[in-house]
C-alpha cells in the first residue's frame, strides 16, 4: 500500500492541470475509491479534493508571479475551466487576488507535496474483533449536523440534550440484536468529509422489531464489521481511536472500509468521568 500511495501522489503531481479521477488513484493502492478517500483523509489530515486544490494553487502562484503568463493561461494549466473559478479559489487559498500575484504582490501560501516516509508506529495495541450481523434496522431519533474532527460537536451535544430521557428508555427496549443498547450513529456524510461537512446523526437501537410511528428508520443489510474497543475520557479518546483505525489498522490489514453507517456504543463509570466504548466500522474484503 505504501508504494501505491507514493505512485498515487506522483500521479497527482503529473496531472495537476487535468481532471484527476480518484478511481484511478485508488487503483494504485489496489483498493476501492471509497476506501482510498477515507485512508487519504486520515493520513493527510485533509480530504483528497482539498489537497489537489491546494497543490494546484501552490503551483499557480509562481506562474503568475513570473509575469509572462496570462490569467487564463495559468487558470487552464491549474485545472480550472474559467478565470472566475480560478480567481475565487486563488483568493480563498492565498489571501490575495490573482491579479495582485500577477503584479508581483504577496505574500503567497504554499502546500508542500506530500511524501511517503517510513516511521515506526503501532506502539499501542488495538483491541478489535470481526463481527457479522444479519439484516436489521436502526431505529431512533435523527438530525443533520456538521462534521467536527477534533473536540466536542456542539450540534450533537445539543441534540442529545433535546431527546427526552423517558423516550430513550422506551427506545432501548426495542434493542434485540447486536450491537445492544442506544447507539450513536453517523451516516451519509456529504462532500469530501472536510470540517463542516454535514452528516446524519442518530440516537438509535439495532432491532428486528417494527419501528414505532414517528421514529427514524435506517435499514441495514447483513454486514461485516470491525469492532474496536477502548476506554478513557470520552471525546478525545474516541476521536484518537477513530484516527488510528484509518491510519494504522486498515493499512496493516487486508480489509477495506465499506460504505455504511459507523456505530458507537458507550458505557460510563459511576461519575461519568471515563467511558468504555466500542466503535463499529463496516468492512469488506477487496475484490
Amino acid at each position: 500500500m505504501i508504494e501505491g500511495f507514493a505512485r498515487a501522489l506522483e500521479h497527482i503531481e503529473q496531472h495537476l492541470g487535468d481532471e484527476i479521477d480518484p478511481a484511478v488513484l485508488a487503483r494504485y493502492t489496489l483498493s476501492s475509491e471509497y476506501h482510498f478517500r477515507r485512508i487519504f483523509s486520515a493520513l493527510a489530515g485533509m480530504p483528497l479534493s482539498e489537497y489537489i486544490r491546494r497543490r494546484r494553487l501552490t503551483v499557480a502562484a509562481p506562474l503568475l508571479a513570473a509575469g509572462n503568463n496570462t490569467l487564463l493561461d495559468v487558470a487552464v494549466r491549474s485545472g480550472y475551466s474559467s478565470t472566475e473559478a480560478f480567481s475565487r479559489a486563488f483568493l480563498a487559498f492565498h489571501g490575495v487576488t490573482a491579479g495582485d500575484a500577477l503584479r508581483g504582490k504577496g505574500p503567497l501560501r504554499t502546500q508542500p507535496r506530500l511524501r511517503i516516509t517510513l516511521t515506526l508506529e503501532g506502539d499501542r495495541t488495538m483491541d478489535y474483533k470481526i463481527v457479522t450481523t444479519p439484516a436489521m434496522n436502526l431505529v431512533g431519533f435523527s438530525t443533520r449536523v456538521p462534521l467536527v474532527h477534533e473536540g466536542p460537536n456542539p450540534a450533537i451535544e445539543e441534540f442529545n440534550r433535546s431527546v427526552d430521557r423517558a423516550a430513550l428508555v422506551k427506545l432501548k427496549e426495542l434493542s434485540d440484536v447486536e450491537p445492544r443498547g442506544v447507539l450513536s450513529v453517523t451516516d451519509n456524510i456529504s462532500g469530501d468529509r472536510s470540517e463542516g461537512s454535514e452528516l446524519d446523526y442518530y440516537l438509535a437501537v439495532a432491532t428486528t422489531q417494527k419501528a414505532p410511528e414517528g421514529l427514524a428508520v435506517l435499514p441495514l443489510p447483513a454486514a461485516s464489521w470491525a469492532v474496536f474497543s477502548g476506554e478513557g475520557p470520552e471525546i478525545t479518546t474516541i476521536q484518537y481511536l477513530w484516527r488510528d483505525i484509518f491510519t494504522q489498522w486498515f493499512p496493516a490489514h487486508s480489509y477495506q472500509s465499506a460504505p455504511g453507517p459507523e456505530l458507537l456504543q458507550t458505557e460510563y463509570n459511576s461519575d461519568f468521568s471515563l467511558a468504555r466504548f466500542h466503535i463499529w466500522v463496516p468492512i469488506e474484503q477487496p475484490a
